[in-house]
C-alpha cells in the first residue's frame, strides 16, 4: 500500500517542477505525467481505496480542467479555442 502513496507523492512533486518550465517545455514533460497519472489513480483506487482514487480524480480534473475541456470540446466536434 505504500508504493503507490510515494509515487503519488512524487507525482506531485514532479508536476509541480513542470509547472515551472516554460509551455513549450511543459508540453512535452507533461503529456507523460498526464499518462502516469491516469494509471496512478486507478492503482491508488484498487491498493487503497476507492474514496481515495475519487478524490484523486477530482484533483486531476481540477488541475487540467482548461485542457480537459478542450479536448472534450474537439471531441463532440465543436471548435475549442487554444
Amino acid at each position: 500500500m505504500q508504493t503507490p502513496l510515494t509515487l503519488a507523492f512524487l507525482w506531485v512533486v514532479a508536476a509541480s517542477i513542470v509547472a515551472f518550465l516554460p509551455m513549450r517545455v511543459q508540453m512535452i514533460v507533461g503529456l507523460p505525467l498526464v499518462a502516469a497519472a491516469l494509471a496512478l489513480i486507478v492503482w491508488l483506487a484498487l491498493a487503497v481505496s476507492p474514496w481515495i482514487g475519487v478524490a484523486a480524480l477530482a484533483a486531476f480534473v481540477s488541475m487540467f480542467r482548461k485542457p480537459l475541456g478542450y479536448f472534450a470540446k474537439k471531441l463532440i466536434g465543436r471548435r475549442g479555442e487554444p
